[in-house]
């Protein structure tokens, strides 16, 4: 049988290690290039631009559409790659401890 008190503390315990966490994720970065390195694009923990880099070869060449495909790129790719490490941070400091519960999945949870 489940000791509701028990539950209790494991619930106060996931709320502290979530604050925590989410603390840490302002430390996390992740860089992310495209076209073979010449727009980088970094992002942190908390899905927020902290730096582009723009290779100035291309810039030279004025190709607008170029450099604005490049960006993106590298900003949904560095994204993506943030997500994947802030989603493993959660799951290990947030979930760690955690009774299982028939029927309770916190695995699509979004931080």
């Amino acid at each position: 049988m489940l000791d509701i008190n028990s539950l209790m503390g494991k619930m106060k315990e996931a709320q502290q290690n979530i604050k925590k966490t989410q603390e840490e994720m302002g430390s996390l970065s992740e860089t992310a290039e495209s076209g073979g390195g010449m727009v980088k694009a970094t992002v942190n923990g908390n899905k927020k631009i902290i730096k582009i880099y723009i290779d100035p070869e291309i810039i030279s060449k004025e190709d607008k559409q170029l450099i604005e495909d490049l960006t993106v790129a590298a900003i949904n790719l560095a994204l993506s790659k943030i997500e994947t490490k802030t989603k493993d941070l959660m799951q290990n400091s947030v979930m760690d401890g955690m009774p299982n519960i028939p029927g309770l999945d916190l695995n699509n949870l979004k931080f």
